[in-house]
């Protein structure tokens, strides 16, 4: 496994403190060691357990907020390198992203797309119907057209994860799984420590970068992030004969093959996402109202265990309350059955000529969700403290370019790309990116 365990003594101080060993963090704490930065990073369970390693695998520039298309289009770039970068195979396939159009709608949003990323950057351009029975002959349902990036690619989430992790180690990073953060110290205004179950840890400097736990650590510190969290099921099938490397959405189903054949189904139709109802839901509501109201089809909602732990953790001294990341410590959440069998289904309709398809496996994943769907990177008004975080379930292909603008923004005190639109402060000051469709 990598990084140290709790039989191993837990450092005592570092230049720069990352909590959370998804791919952001880790990929932080590959940028800093390199660089010659003393290092911590903390995660309360297993490096790269949560959603880093159950994403969906996507790579793309494809439709991504403006805010947020700069960042993956120099992103990608690192992604090309990261394999002989890093000395591991994290399974890049760069065969490109394509995106369906099944009505005029959705051609009249790809045309607009293309100009967009074309303009950033990024080598998309529209394609036509013929085209794309060149592109993907198996495909069995009709379509208006589409959108092509081929720069785009796809990788396995878990490894590229670990990939970046034992990179950080190799440049001296110490990474410590199972360390729970539980609040920070302050001098003179400033971070003067971390909190952790083991044990304090001076710096004076720490990246938030915990995902959908993010906005309870912040809350120690007397920042309000707003986030909430919904739950993703993701399967996977029995390898089939190879058919594409391209990695497409747009159907009611996403997918890309994997080297070995098997497929990676993601449903992105109404239903996609679950929402399991907490106390947080009643927080910032006005915030998230303008999003959900475009894609309130897209959630299922849930009432039940969440809710209750979020119910105790309210009553002071209960374990519960004391303890509050306690029950999410290397956790599983639940995969939605119901969509796993909608996936299959799915596919199978749309390739028919592929034959029959088995599920080999399914899992879920908890996606940590912004009122404007876009990340929050940089400063805060409690110096020292940093925020890389907040991904709305696009943190996996920006991991690596944000490790690398998070670093130079520490190091040297200001990132080579604008990252001035995600910034923490567009909260208070009521600058969100507006609404759009996730559909």
């Amino acid at each position: 496994m990598v990084g140290r365990g709790p039989e191993q003594p837990l450092e005592r101080e570092a230049d720069v403190v990352i909590v959370g060993g998804g791919i952001v963090g880790c990929a932080c704490a590959y940028q800093l060691a390199r660089r010659g930065v003393r290092v911590v990073l903390l995660d309360k369970g297993r490096i790269a357990g949560e959603q880093s390693s159950r994403a969906w695998g996507f790579v793309r520039q494809q439709d991504r907020d403006p805010a947020e298309l700069p960042l993956m289009v120099a992103g990608n770039r690192l992604w090309r390198d990261l394999e002989s970068e890093l000395g591991a195979d994290v399974e890049w396939v760069p065969g490109g992203m394509l995106a369906l159009a099944r009505t005029e709608a959705d051609l009249a949003h790809y045309e607009q797309r293309a100009c967009l990323e074309q303009a950033a950057g990024a080598d998309s351009y529209m394609v036509t119907p013929e085209q794309i029975r060149t592109l993907l002959p198996q495909l069995a349902v009709p379509v208006r057209g589409g959108l092509h990036t081929p720069s785009d690619g796809h990788a396995h989430p878990g490894k590229a994860t670990l990939a970046l992790a034992a990179a950080a180690e190799r440049a001296g990073a110490l990474l410590y799984h199972h360390c729970t953060v539980e609040g920070f110290e302050r001098q003179g205004g400033r971070l003067s420590a971390v909190v952790t179950e083991r044990g304090s840890l001076r710096t004076d400097t720490v990246i938030c970068a915990a995902g959908a736990h993010s906005s309870r650590l912040a809350r120690t510190l007397g920042l309000d992030l707003p986030v909430r969290s919904v739950r993703s099921t993701v399967c996977e099938t029995e390898p089939v004969a190879p058919f594409t490397q391209l990695a497409v959405r747009g159907l009611d189903v996403a997918f890309r093959q994997t080297r070995s054949g098997s497929l990676w189904l993601g449903r992105v139709s109404a239903g996609s996402a679950d929402y399991d109802l907490t106390l947080e839901a009643f927080r910032h509501l006005r915030w998230f109202l303008p999003n959900y109201r475009k894609n309130r089809e897209m959630l299922t909602l849930h009432v039940g265990r969440p809710l209750l732990r979020d119910l105790l953790r309210a009553v002071p001294g209960t374990r519960a309350w004391r303890h509050p990341f306690a029950h999410t410590v290397d956790a599983e959440p639940p995969p939605n059955t119901a969509t796993v069998k909608y996936n299959l289904r799915t596919f199978t309709r749309d390739f028919p000529a592929l034959g029959e398809i088995r599920i080999a496996h399914a899992w879920a994943g908890i996606i940590d969700t912004l009122p404007d769907l876009i990340p929050v990177l940089g400063a805060t008004s409690v110096p020292g403290f940093h925020f890389a975080t907040g991904f709305s379930g696009h943190g996996f292909a920006m991991g690596p370019i944000v490790g690398r603008l998070m670093a130079e923004l520490i190091c040297e005190g200001r990132p080579s790309l604008d990252i001035a639109p995600l910034r923490f402060s567009r909260f208070a000051e009521g600058a969100l990116a507006p609404a759009r469709s996730l559909r």
